[in-house]
């Protein structure tokens, strides 16, 4: 049993998932760090000065706190701020992989594209043994 579970471990896609969640992680921190720090700032910075991230509504009438970490702590609270900075996020990580996943695509098709211009074009006395061939099989 702890043979077959080796076996399985160390095969190549489970290997090749648990990097790809290190690395998701990773590029989730990046993204959301880029996002809060130099992304939401300058729409901030557009809109007037607003800060996105202490934006909510107030679901109480016990909440009178003006920050957002305390009016949750006060009650219930809507914070729209919050959802609109991971929504922006979402859509430049969504963009990020699109391109990725175009540029693998790209670069797909041009190692197909190379792979067929190095193959040597058939002559013509292979093409005649090839037909001889087949009709010697097919008889």
């Amino acid at each position: 049993m702890f043979k077959e579970f080796k076996e399985f471990a160390l095969k190549g896609n489970l290997i090749d998932m648990a990097v790809a969640f290190v690395m998701g992680a990773a590029f989730t921190k990046l993204s959301t760090a880029f996002i809060e720090d130099l992304i939401m700032p300058l729409i901030g910075r557009v809109s007037g000065g607003i800060d996105y991230s202490n934006r909510f509504v107030a679901l109480s009438s016990s909440v009178t706190a003006t920050s957002l970490v305390d009016a949750k702590k006060q009650g219930a609270v809507l914070a729209y701020g919050n959802f609109i900075t991971i929504g922006i996020n979402f859509i430049i990580v969504a963009f990020v992989m699109f391109l990725v996943v175009k540029g693998i695509n790209n670069a797909k098709r041009l190692t197909a594209k190379i792979a067929e211009e190095k193959l040597p074009e058939t002559s013509t006395e292979e093409k005649l043994l090839t037909e001889i061939r087949d009709l010697l099989k097919n008889r």
